[in-house]
């Protein structure tokens, strides 16, 4: 089965097993599992901050991070397509208490110009614009990796303003390898990141908010209010030790596998392989779950989500074979569908 339908799909290998079969444990609430202190400090050294938190999710690390820069009843900006205000079940305003704004943002690009008009300062009659928040690589942007001179430019509004910046770079290792930015400049440029690590770099779970010593402090604390306190988290922690360590820059590969597959399918008219910048490939096709259930049959997995389009993710247990496979199978699939 070749299985396309997204990056956290990937499965450990037996070096990433041997090394969670390795790990030194301890209870992570009290601070003292080795492991996860270990990958807390390599993750936050990376990215350029003091401090940073292991969280079983995503979704908990950018929640973590929106708690810690919008006190309740007021607004953080973010795209209309962000993951945070689509894909996290209503949680900054269910457990936050935070109103949200958004932008349109064609293929999830960030433009600064539409943003500034959009932030409110503090006024009696008005909801304060406290952060922002931007996503790089952009999920349903299409992998869109942002530009740095708009990311720059963000930080300088942010700081004119008063506003804090979160970054949730849950495959800001694609950004990373697709442009060579190192990835403390773009840790940097933010108060709060999450990235995580079951995407692209292979590991079972796990991500981590990165972000300033005092904030970090007030993170865990939030982390166990939402049921985060892992205990002997060290087992988990070890394989992202190891992603780390040996999975970012194989994501070059990761990258190449998915613009030959957009552009093998770019011919019958079903996506722009010019778009494809990291590992994702948008498709559209009218009724593409019939496709995609036509595809399960052949041994290929896609994701539809919606109903003419959907999206393809290369990742490491995706090799040459599996591409070849997957272009011979949906290429007689979507022959004469393009939208």
């Amino acid at each position: 089965m070749v299985d396309l339908r997204s990056d956290t799909v990937t499965r450990p290998g037996p070096a990433m097993l041997q090394a969670m079969m390795n790990a030194e444990v301890g209870d992570d609430v009290y601070g003292e599992d080795p492991a996860v202190n270990a990958l807390e400090a390599e993750a936050a050294a990376l990215l350029g901050h003091e401090a940073a938190v292991f969280t079983p999710t995503g979704s908990m690390a950018n929640q973590i991070a929106l708690q810690l820069l919008v006190p309740p009843g007021e607004e953080l900006l973010c795209d209309a397509k962000a993951h945070v205000v689509n894909f996290e079940m209503g949680a900054a305003a269910a457990l936050g208490g935070i109103s949200t704004r958004t932008w349109h943002a064609p293929s999830g690009r960030l433009d600064v110009s539409l943003v500034e008009p959009m932030v409110n300062p503090p006024h009696p009659y008005a909801t304060t614009t406290r952060a922002i928040a931007v996503e790089n690589t952009h999920n349903i942007g299409g992998g869109t990796v942002q530009p740095l001179d708009q990311l720059r430019a963000l930080r300088e509004l942010a700081d004119a303003g008063g506003l804090a910046l979160h970054l949730d770079g849950a495959r800001l290792w694609n950004a990373h390898v697709a442009t060579g930015v190192p990835l403390h400049e773009y840790g940097r440029l933010f108060d709060t990141v999450s990235v995580c690590l079951s995407k692209g770099l292979g590991a079972p779970v796990g991500s981590l908010l990165v972000t300033d010593a005092e904030r970090a402090e007030r993170g865990r604390v939030i982390r166990k209010r939402l049921g985060g306190g892992m205990r002997q988290a060290g087992y988990l922690a070890e394989a992202g030790r190891f992603a780390l360590a040996n999975n970012i820059g194989r994501l070059a590969d990761d990258h190449a596998r998915a613009k030959r597959l957009a552009e093998a399918l770019e011919p019958f008219g079903v996506c722009d392989a010019a778009q494809v910048e990291t590992n994702v490939v948008l498709l559209r096709i009218p009724e593409i779950a019939a496709v995609a259930a036509a595809a399960a049959e052949q041994g290929v997995r896609i994701s539809a989500l919606g109903p003419d389009w959907g999206r393809l993710l290369t990742h490491l247990d995706v090799d040459d074979a599996g591409i070849d496979h997957a272009v011979k199978v949906l290429g007689e699939l979507v022959q004469g569908r393009a939208v």
